[in-house]
């Protein structure tokens, strides 16, 4: 397995490392924000993670300073700093060990942060599974209390901030960001129509900055080691390091910390340790599962946000499946699409109604009850939930479907000709029990 500089991880990779703030503090801890408190001016920061080419590492890859800069310079009022921990994307698991074995790095990227955009409350909406990581966050938080790196008058600045920890309740559709600020609110989680944008009118209609748990454990690697260093790494737009979760048919599933724009066959093959029982790769879905599933010839293709772009996908969250020759696609495209169905939060027509017909439709192909006309009636009823709904929910919810019948649609065919699956001959079986 080859070797690369850990930036996010490497705390974690010496051993006896706790994550508490002593520890954290031990490896140069907190002094990002300090040096910003005493040196820094808010724009200064602002460019100097633009500068970084520091990209959101939660599914949509903005460009993290440029998001800062849109907060109004003249706002009278609060402003507010929301980290998006609600990890509920299937496949993805990066943040849960960002903050269960290093939560103060967070926490510092979102103090430096909301000194940059004038905001003195910050919240960290986490997913309500995670108790662990909440506990660890909360222990996380009064530490800094008590050592005042946050509260009152930090560093004698007269930059005042609290942290509070907000956990959801398993709902994967706050993971969007509006929703994530409904539902802070204390109303149900369901997306807001934009604009107006976050940035202008976000949590209690003020100006709101939204980043995830990975965006943020950057920051201060970018303050302490100057925008030109992160810049340095990775290739093209995509710069630094991202975390990628690997899951699957692979010998060595887990997180692995990569420079940005390794190949995915290097991230399979040489660094998951290839394929389970050296089968052959099937498919494999890039970035979590509501991108698009990419093939074999796919491999080659670098891992930054605008070559898995130019070939069909989206790098999204960062979290890779991978599927091998004897993977049934018909079976894993409901299967994801059962999840998305779940998750819906009914707000939208086409997506509350559209994801029961074609999960109706996928389940009756995968069970040999398919139709001559189905295929072409998946992709119809794809095509009607399409740009159509408040959030990208619609979007993901379809990408797995359109794409494996994309690249697979004669095993969608031969389930139907041949009246059950040729991979799971007892799926209907099965799936009656």
């Amino acid at each position: 397995m080859p070797k690369y500089e850990l930036v996010l991880f490497k705390n974690m990779a010496q051993s006896g490392y706790t994550g508490s703030f002593t520890d954290y503090k031990k490896t140069g801890g907190y002094t990002a924000f300090e040096k910003v408190l005493k040196e820094g001016s808010p724009a200064n920061i602002i460019d100097e993670v633009k500068k970084s080419g520091l990209r959101g590492r939660g599914g949509a890859g903005f460009p993290t300073g440029l998001k800062w800069s849109f907060i109004p310079k003249d706002h009278v009022g609060p402003r507010y700093l929301c980290c998006n921990a609600d990890e509920s994307e299937p496949g993805t698991y990066k943040d849960r060990q960002l903050m269960e074995r290093d939560p103060h790095q967070m926490l510092e990227g979102m103090a430096i942060c909301c000194y940059a955009i004038g905001a003195a409350t910050a919240y960290i909406y986490i997913r309500g599974e995670f108790d662990l990581g909440a506990e660890i966050l909360e222990d996380a938080i009064a530490e800094a209390y008590k050592a005042k790196v946050i509260g009152k008058d930090i560093f004698g600045s007269g930059f005042s901030l609290d942290i509070f920890v907000h956990r959801g309740a398993g709902a994967y559709i706050c993971g969007e960001e509006t929703a994530l600020l409904e539902s802070i609110e204390g109303k149900r989680g369901k997306p807001r129509i934009k604009p107006p944008f976050p940035a202008i009118h976000g949590l209690y209609q003020e100006p709101t900055v939204i980043n995830n748990v990975e965006t943020l454990a950057n920051v201060p690697h970018i303050i302490n080691r100057g925008a030109e260093w992160f810049a340095s790494i990775g290739i093209g737009k995509s710069t630094g390091t991202r975390i990628f979760g690997v899951s699957g048919q692979v010998n060595r599933p887990g997180n692995y910390e990569v420079p940005m724009g390794v190949t995915v066959r290097e991230m399979i093959y040489d660094i998951a340790g290839g394929i389970r029982g050296n089968k052959k790769l099937k498919a494999f879905i890039p970035g979590g599962a509501s991108a698009p599933m990419m093939k074999p010839e796919h491999l080659d293709t670098p891992l930054d946000f605008e070559s898995i772009k130019e070939a069909g996908s989206m790098l999204g969250s960062g979290a890779i499946t991978v599927m091998d020759e004897d993977t049934c696609i018909v079976w894993a495209a409901m299967n994801l699409m059962e999840f998305f169905h779940h998750e819906s939060c009914g707000q939208c027509t086409p997506c509350r109604e559209g994801s029961g017909w074609v999960l109706q439709i996928l389940r009756r192909i995968e069970q040999g009850h398919g139709r001559e006309g189905d295929v072409d009636q998946l992709l119809d009823l794809c095509g009607r939930i399409e740009g159509k709904t408040v959030c990208a929910f619609g979007e993901a919810e379809i990408g797995p479907i359109v794409s494996s019948i994309k690249h697979f649609r004669a095993e969608f065919e031969q389930h139907i000709s041949e009246k059950g699956c040729p991979f799971h001959p007892n799926a209907a079986l099965s799936m009656a029990h």
